[in-house]
């Protein structure tokens, strides 16, 4: 079993829209380093992930420190925030992945992540993402088979893309979803879980004004900035630094907070 964790990429990893007692992010990267703790006392831990960066920013900024940090089980995942972007580099996309699971993979980890669900029913205007979606689980899955990294399907699991899964601004999973991630990537190293799959409780229905409403509200916090963005050609702005930078103990009490 795994001694030496390390967790790169991007907000997922980091693990935004799942607060502490503190505040601070959990996230599913840390449940599962929680999780190991508890059949591995002596667990080492490090994420490095830093919030709003491309597959092409975290091969460039991540990938070396985490080669550094010589881990055994590396979690890698990123490429989310490329597919927001006005134009998607496929090309690049593809290579950096590929470089990222490649270069770990090289250096003896075992490359733990997991492709990306559809997100239609949390967000029906997200079905103009759904190609870029397809691509990217096309390039985690060919890397999986290419380099031995172990693909959690989440895109095959229909409680992946539940609304009851997913935080308000439909980017991002919540505290419930970043549970269920860090069980279903314990379940692929081989340790006893709950049933991550269940089906979560439906929503009441709400009449379609209400529907309306709530898609308008997501169009004008979220969907708006990203068209602006777009028109302007600006890029979005990623975080400065991660979170866990060196690899220190990870305390297997909380994992389940």
């Amino acid at each position: 079993m795994a001694s030496r964790l390390v967790a790169l990429g991007d907000s997922t990893v980091e693990g935004l829209e799942d607060p502490g007692p503190d505040g601070a992010y959990v996230g599913w990267a840390d449940r599962f380093a929680g999780r190991l703790a508890a059949e591995r006392p002596d667990l080492l831990y490090a994420n490095l992930a830093v919030r709003g960066q491309t597959a092409r920013e975290v091969r460039e900024t991540q990938l070396d420190q985490a080669l550094a940090l010589e881990p055994d089980l590396a979690l890698a995942v990123a490429g989310v925030n490329d597919l927001l972007r006005p134009r998607l580099d496929r090309t690049g996309l593809r290579e950096s992945l590929h470089t990222i699971y490649r270069s770990l993979r090289e250096h003896g980890a075992e490359v733990l992540t997991f492709t990306m669900p559809d997100m239609t029913r949390v967000a029906p205007l997200a079905i103009a993402l759904r190609p870029r979606i397809t691509f990217l689980n096309s390039v985690i899955r060919e890397a999986g088979a290419t380099y031995g990294v172990t693909v959690v399907d989440l895109a095959a699991e229909p409680v992946a893309g539940h609304p009851a899964m997913w935080h308000d601004d439909r980017l991002h999973a919540n505290s419930e979803g970043h549970r269920r991630i860090a069980a279903a990537l314990a379940e692929a190293v081989g340790l006893t879980v709950e049933d991550w799959r269940s089906t979560p409780d439906e929503p009441a229905p709400v009449g379609r004004a209400r529907i309306v409403a709530g898609e308008l509200v997501w169009v004008g916090g979220h969907l708006a900035p990203w068209l602006w963005g777009r028109v302007r050609k600006r890029d979005f702005e990623s975080g400065e630094s991660c979170k866990r930078p060196d690899l220190t103990p990870m305390a297997a009490p909380g994992a389940e907070a």
